[in-house]
């Protein structure tokens, strides 16, 4: 079905606008790479929305790819999604609020010390729904889950005696992640009030005993976000902060690597290239001799 979305484009490219063999070329390949990257994550075309293009950008981002590149990418997704959407395949088109990439091409968004803790002291845990939202946080920033990750969480892939939840992310491939002394202690307080459907195993459910969908859980961390005030926050954020953390306490990159489940570490090496900018920053600011004369 994507590659029939995909042709029926490619078709629509070449009979209506002209594009010549190259151009084509060009945008087959620039979307086969999303083809791939949808594989991975388990999500269809129709399915994705911007926070997930957002961080297809922000994967590509360790290529190291010129501008003309990257603003190229763009350019295929934006015609590609705004085709869709006037074919009537998609509602809405998820690439219409991109911008067009400067020179630090989508570095990840992610929240402060402080940021975290005020984050973390929105939902109101005394009640059932905030004690759940609580542990959410404190799961996606404990062990640096993506989404959808979380979203699959059954109660079997926790062991909290010993304190590792098992994970199962990109490419089907499995692994195990501390959980932390917090996230467990809440955790613990969400299951006293935890009340789902029979036979549901599901760790996170709705007010109905249902299990919560990825979209779902994006829509409670960005609704608590905006309450905070933070702009630009999704549950994505959670797991950029997690790894920045790690890596700005002088975390072992190999370790975060694990962690995250990257299959290539240069793909977690852009957690050190945002630790860095942010060095620059400080040193800038606070440096005598930073200003040049």
């Amino acid at each position: 079905m994507q590659r029939d979305l995909v042709r029926e484009y490619l078709t629509f490219l070449r009979a209506e606008k002209g594009l010549s063999k190259n151009s084509l070329a060009a945008y087959t390949r620039d979307l086969r790479k999303l083809a791939v990257w949808c594989e991975k994550t388990g999500v269809g075309y129709k399915e994705l929305d911007e926070r997930d293009l957002r961080e297809w950008l922000t994967d590509l981002a360790v290529e190291r790819l010129t501008e003309t590149t990257r603003r190229r990418y763009l350019s295929s997704i934006r015609g590609f999604f705004k085709f869709l959407a006037m074919e009537g395949h998609i509602s809405a088109d998820p690439s219409e609020n991109l911008v067009s990439p400067g020179k630090t091409f989508y570095l990840p968004r992610f929240l402060n010390s402080t940021e975290i803790e005020q984050l973390f002291a929105a939902p109101n845990t005394e009640t059932d729904t905030g004690l759940r939202d609580r542990a959410i946080f404190e799961v996606m920033y404990a062990c640096g889950l993506r989404v959808s990750e979380l979203a699959n969480l059954k109660l079997g892939d926790l062991d909290l005696e010993t304190g590792i939840l098992t994970t199962t992310g990109k490419g089907s491939k499995t692994r195990k992640v501390p959980i932390g002394g917090s996230a467990i202690e809440w955790l613990r307080r969400y299951f006293a009030v935890r009340k789902p459907k029979d036979g549901v195993e599901r760790l996170f459910l709705g007010e109905r005993g249902r299990p919560l969908d990825r979209h779902t859980i994006h829509r409670i961390i960005k609704e608590y976000a905006e309450k905070c005030g933070f702009e630009g926050v999704s549950a994505h954020t959670l797991r950029h902060s997690f790894a920045t953390h790690l890596v700005q306490n002088d975390a072992d990159i190999r370790s975060v690597q694990m962690m995250l489940g990257h299959a290539d570490i240069s793909t977690t090496q852009i957690y050190t290239h945002v630790t860095s900018k942010q060095l620059k920053k400080t040193y800038e600011r606070f440096h005598p001799r930073a200003a040049s004369k």
